[in-house]
Parts: C-alpha cells; sequence; structure tokens
C-alpha cells in the first residue's frame, strides 16, 4: 500500500511538473453575429461561443460579485451603427452552491454562451470591444484569468483564441445530473402524493371500475387500466410541455435569478403550505369535475382517459402543491426540465394505480384510510414552509436587503423542525387532525429525525458551517455573530512579532493580506524594502476569485510555523491578478508579452507573471532577493505544510549564501 502511495505521489508531481512552467490556455472564443442577412430596425445578438477545456469551467455573469470569483464583463466600444438592448445574458448557466465562496455561483463547462442583444440603426453595422472572464479547474483548483477583443462587421465573424488547445465535450454531464435530480425528486413526491387523503382512497375504487369495465374480459380490464395509467402519464407529461415551450433560456434566467419570480415563488410555497396545514383548499372548478365525471360513462378508452383526467382534477387538493413546487424548482433550469419533472411524478403517481388495477388482489395489504393520511399532508406543509425560504433567500442576497441573513434563516427553520417533531408527537394538532391515542414506531422515528435535525442546526446560530445545508442557508459572510472568527481574531497572543511596513504601502487602503500580515501590494516597493531591511521576497501571485489561494491562506498559512516565518523572515507582497482597480495614465503601458496596453493593477501583475515565469495560473509563490533574482524553484497549490516550509526555509538559506 505505501508503496502504491509513492508512485502515485511521483506520477502527480511529474504531471504537475509538464503544466507548472507553462501558460494555461484553456478556453477558445468565437464571436458572430445571430442573423446572415439584417436591415436598419432589425434586432440580433452578438453571440459568444466558450469552447472549454475539459475539467475547467469559465464563471459566468449572473451571480453576486461580491462572492468572490471574477464575473465575466463586456465593454462595447461606442458606435453610432447600432444600440444595446439589456445586457449581456448567459446561455443555460450552471448554477450551484459553493462552499469555498458560502453563495451561489453561475458557471460553463465545456462549452458556454453569451449573448448582448442590439438595435441596427444604421448599415454598415460595426460591433467591437473588449471582454474578460475567469478559468477555474475543477482538478487542481487553478483559475486563470483571460482577456480577449471582438471586432465584428455585418457578414463577417470573427474567431479568436482568447487561449488556445481547447477541445468540447459532446456529453453536458452537469445537465443530465439536473434532469436526474429533478426526475428522482418528482418521482419522490409522485409517491408521497399517493398517501394523500385527496387520493389514497380513491384507489379502491379505480381498481372496482377495471374490475367492471371489461365486461367479465379481464385482458380488455388490464388493457383499459394500461391506458388509464399511460393518461395520467400523458396529462401531467402535457402540463410540464407546456411550461417548457412558454420558457425560453432567458426565461429560466430571469426565473432563477430576478427577485420579483422568487418573491413569486415564496408566496406560492407558504400558500401550499398553509393548504396542507388545513387552512384552505384549493381545488379545481366543479363544472370541470363534474363534467370529466359524465364522460367516464362512455367506456373503453375514452372512458379511461376520463377516469384519469377525473383523478387529476379531485386530487388537486393534494397534489397541487406538489406538482406546483416540482414545477417551481425546475423552472429555473433548462427548457427539459418541467417536462423531466412532470413524468417522474405522473410515472409515480400512475404506477399503484395501474398496478392494483391489474392486479386487484394487492388491495388486501394496503393499511386502511384514517387520520394518519392528512398527517402526512401536514409534514409536507411543514417542509413546503421551510423550503420556500430558499426563494426569499435567492432574493434577499442578490439584492443585499438583509431581511434574512444567515442566523435568522436558520433560527426559523430550528422553529419548523421544532414545530414537526412537536406535531409528531401529538402535542401540537391542525383542523382535520384525529385524536392521537398512541404513537406508532415510524411516527415515533420521525420525531426523532426531526429534533435530531434541530440539534445540528444549533451550532449554526454561532457561526457552525452546517455543511449538509449549505445549499440552502445564506453566506456564512451574512452572520452577525460568527464565535469562530470572534475567536480567531482575539486569539493573538504570543504571536510573533508582526513585519511593520515603514510607511504606508501602495494600494493598502483597498488590498489586505491575510492573518494579520502586513507586506506590500506593488512589486517595485517590495524590491525597495528588501533592499532597505535585508530580507528576502515572498511573493504571493493571488486572486481576489481563486478558490485555492483562499485555501492556501486557510490551511497553510495559518499554521504557525509558516506564519512566524512569513511574519520575521520575509517582505511580503501580494500581487492581485485580477484586481479592477485602473491605474493612472502615466503608469499604464504595452505589454512585450502580447503588445497590449496594461491599465490596471490586475493586468499588470499577470503581465508580470507571464513576462518572468511564463505561468498565468493561481496560487504562485516566489522567493526573490532584493534584485528579483529567484532564489528557489518556485510552487503553486499544495496543502503539505511541511512542503511550503522547506520552500521558505531553503528560499531563506540561499539568501544568507549571497
Amino acid at each position: 500500500m505505501k508503496g502504491k502511495i509513492t508512485i502515485l505521489a511521483i506520477l502527480m508531481m511529474v504531471f504537475s511538473g509538464l503544466s507548472f512552467g507553462q501558460v494555461i490556455e484553456p478556453t477558445k472564443w468565437k464571436v458572430e453575429f445571430s442573423k446572415k442577412d439584417v436591415k436598419v430596425g432589425d434586432e440580433l445578438d452578438v453571440v459568444f461561443k466558450a469552447t472549454i477545456d475539459k475539467t475547467w469551467h469559465v464563471y459566468s455573469n449572473d451571480f453576486d460579485a461580491d462572492l468572490g470569483p471574477i464575473l465575466i464583463t463586456f465593454e462595447f466600444a461606442a458606435n453610432s451603427s447600432y444600440e444595446r438592448v439589456g445586457e449581456v445574458k448567459p446561455i443555460n448557466a450552471h448554477k450551484k452552491y459553493d462552499e469555498i465562496w458560502e453563495g451561489e455561483v453561475s458557471y460553463f463547462e465545456n462549452e458556454g454562451e453569451m449573448r448582448q442583444t442590439i438595435k441596427v440603426k444604421e448599415l454598415p453595422l460595426h460591433v467591437a470591444g473588449t471582454f474578460e472572464y475567469q478559468t477555474c479547474s475543477d482538478e487542481t483548483g487553478q483559475c486563470v484569468m483571460g482577456d480577449d477583443e471582438f471586432d465584428l462587421k455585418f457578414g463577417e465573424a470573427k474567431e479568436k483564441a482568447a487561449v488556445a488547445s481547447a477541445s468540447s465535450d459532446d456529453n453536458d454531464k452537469e445537465s443530465k445530473k439536473g434532469l436526474w435530480a429533478i426526475f428522482i425528486a418528482a418521482f419522490v413526491g409522485g409517491l408521497l402524493a399517493i398517501v394523500t387523503p385527496c387520493v389514497f382512497p380513491m384507489i379502491p375504487m379505480t381498481v372496482s371500475y377495471f374490475m367492471h369495465s371489461g365486461g367479465g374480459n379481464k385482458a380488455k380490464g388490464r388493457m383499459n387500466a394500461f391506458f388509464y395509467g399511460f393518461s395520467i402519464i400523458a396529462i401531467y407529461t402535457v402540463i410540464g410541455t407546456i411550461l417548457a415551450v412558454v420558457m425560453g433560456p432567458d426565461f429560466a434566467n430571469f426565473l432563477s435569478t430576478h427577485w420579483v419570480p422568487n418573491i413569486l415563488f415564496f408566496l406560492i410555497f407558504v400558500i401550499f403550505a398553509f393548504s396542507f396545514f388545513g387552512m384552505f383548499e384549493i381545488t379545481m372548478p366543479s363544472w370541470m369535475v363534474n363534467k370529466s365525471v359524465a364522460n367516464e360513462d362512455k367506456g373503453g378508452f375514452m372512458g379511461s382517459f376520463f377516469m384519469a383526467f377525473t383523478l387529476v382534477l379531485v386530487s388537486f387538493s393534494c397534489t397541487g402543491p406538489i406538482v406546483g413546487s416540482i414545477l417551481v424548482a425546475s423552472a429555473g433550469g433548462e427548457v427539459l426540465m418541467p417536462i423531466i419533472g412532470m413524468l417522474g411524478f405522473s410515472l409515480a403517481f400512475a404506477l399503484p394505480f395501474t398496478l392494483f388495477a391489474i392486479f386487484p388482489g394487492w388491495l388486501n395489504n394496503l393499511p386502511k384510510s384514517g387520520g394518519w393520511l392528512n398527517s402526512v399532508k401536514v409534514v409536507l406543509g411543514f417542509l413546503e414552509l421551510a423550503l420556500g425560504l430558499k426563494f426569499l433567500s435567492v432574493a434577499d442576497q442578490t439584492y443585499h436587503w438583509g431581511i434574512l441573513d444567515r442566523e435568522v434563516y436558520i433560527a426559523i427553520w430550528i422553529v419548523i423542525f421544532t414545530l414537526l417533531g412537536f406535531y409528531l408527537l401529538g402535542k401540537l394538532m391542525f383542523a382535520h387532525d384525529s385524536p392521537l391515542k398512541s404513537i406508532s414506531v415510524p411516527r415515533l422515528m420521525l420525531a426523532i429525525a426531526s429534533f435530531s435535525f434541530v440539534v445540528y442546526m444549533i451550532p449554526g446560530m454561532f457561526g457552525a458551517p452546517l455543511k449538509m445545508l449549505s445549499g440552502f442557508t445564506p453566506p456564512q459572510a451574512t452572520h452577525d455573530f460568527n464565535l469562530n472568527q470572534i475567536v480567531r481574531d482575539n486569539s493573538g497572543g504570543g504571536a510573533a512579532p508582526v513585519h511593520k511596513a515603514t510607511h504606508k504601502a501602495k494600494y493598502a487602503d483597498f488590498l489586505h493580506l491575510p492573518h494579520g500580515l502586513e507586506g506590500y501590494f506593488d512589486y517595485n516597493e517590495a524590491l525597495e524594502a528588501s533592499k532597505r531591511e535585508g530580507k528576502p521576497i515572498f511573493v504571493d501571485f493571488t486572486g481576489h476569485g481563486c478558490v485555492n489561494c483562499r485555501e492556501m491562506e486557510a490551511n497553510v498559512w495559518s499554521d504557525p510555523a509558516v506564519l512566524k516565518r512569513l511574519q520575521e523572515d520575509f517582505i511580503v507582497v501580494a500581487l492581485y491578478v485580477d484586481d479592477k482597480k485602473k491605474l493612472p495614465e502615466e503608469e499604464w503601458y504595452v505589454s512585450e508579452y502580447d503588445g497590449k496596453k496594461k491599465k490596471t493593477i490586475g493586468k499588470q501583475n499577470a503581465d508580470l507573471q507571464i513576462r518572468k515565469y511564463n505561468v498565468n495560473a493561481q496560487p504562485y509563490y516566489v522567493l526573490l532577493d532584493e534584485n528579483g533574482n529567484d532564489l528557489t524553484d518556485p510552487t503553486a497549490y499544495d496543502l503539505d505544510v511541511s512542503k511550503f516550509i522547506k520552500f521558505l526555509d531553503e528560499g531563506k538559506e540561499n539568501y544568507k549564501k549571497k
């Protein structure tokens, strides 16, 4: 086993070395017009298509820029031939909660597409500009800043390699995962709908209908039962298809990010919860139900269809909230999601009816109807109430209202699941509940699970991460009272003296080092400090949106032995390659590497890293003397503290030898 680990470690070092000293270029862009032929007054899209290397992803522009990752940004040169309509929009970007950034991020894998709608004012049409983006590796965590230009004239498409060596993957794995997730969730929802008081008692009635529908012919009766199940699936799937047709990619993005639909969805979930609690019933119009019932007498396939349609209508007061929740959850994703969601729900919903109609003897094994059916509704009501908060949280985070901070969100969930536990123990009753003389074992187990979940959440009130809920709770940055942070901030006793800059460092008013370190943010200023103080320089090529940079700072820099060395033995300089601060014009220069003018702090730092080390990934650590000469081989992302200490000590010893 030890030998295998050694071989694996050697292989990792070999393969990492292949890319360690080169410029990583994982993305290729193609920019073109969406139409081949246009005239004045027409609207068309400027389409930005990205082909991304496997295991890399590019961040989109439709999430909170304050989270950390660098959003893709576009600048359009002014031109009288067109006007922009709205902003640049991502098409089918993936969304997920990122535990590192503690918030929801949006990104592209394998392929990506952004579109800017423009209106043609005059011909010839000329659209030009620049864009910047960040590409990050799923395997190594390295992040690479990229920028490119576009210059389109009517009828032309200019393809440029913003970065080279790209490959595309035909299968979108994340998309498939999303479709499977919604299908499984919807299937479970369909099974839950079966054990609601509106649906469960209808199973014997349905079986009785099909036992007589064949006129004594069992084969005919079973055929009608099969068609009945197919009709249920068809009815619900048509509902999903209609929603899919109504919503396009832009509409889906609007649903998932804008505050209006998120508030609406939150209210829908609350209304559904109140309905399940027995406050009121959501039913279909009686005339529609009566008309469907009247058509059941036609018999045959037509009778089976209207029998299915009647079931859908009559059960709506119980299935409506579940169906609505599935449609709401799927509406913000791909166009196929509502169809897949309704297919999963209807398949599970139709399966028991069809099977019991074919095998009526199974009915003898079903539990009798009773108060337990209403308990299922109430439990679902509590879950609807808890899950609905997610939509309110999205709107709150996006627009920085500050009404649902993390501790408030967790507190509400603690109350909801505490009440659920008391309800399961019979200490809380609703309008349609039957008196509970004793508690069944399954009910007791659910109560224990509910109270255990409450106990798990309590530390979250004091800043505990609650990783199991990371996809639901707001970011920890919104937490007002974070005990972990308070302890970290006040546990500096016995620390080594921190390096103090002899004067306020350049850019120190908006750039900062972690763990109380003091240092510099300008390369030349660090060289001067090294000459003045006689210490080697620790150069940290980093980025605001660099996940691995934060991991290194949290897991390696924080080690007392590492921190002591950085504080006492080195001039620390952090060079942010993605900082957008624009420099005074007299500090601009044209890069020898790509011939482009570098106007920002980030552009100049990134250019320095590429020119000196032919590397454009972060984090990247270099040890230098006062003249900018390397003291040892640079290193990058590696959470092995002992290796990092060895790296620092080797550089320090080599500096002393000079």
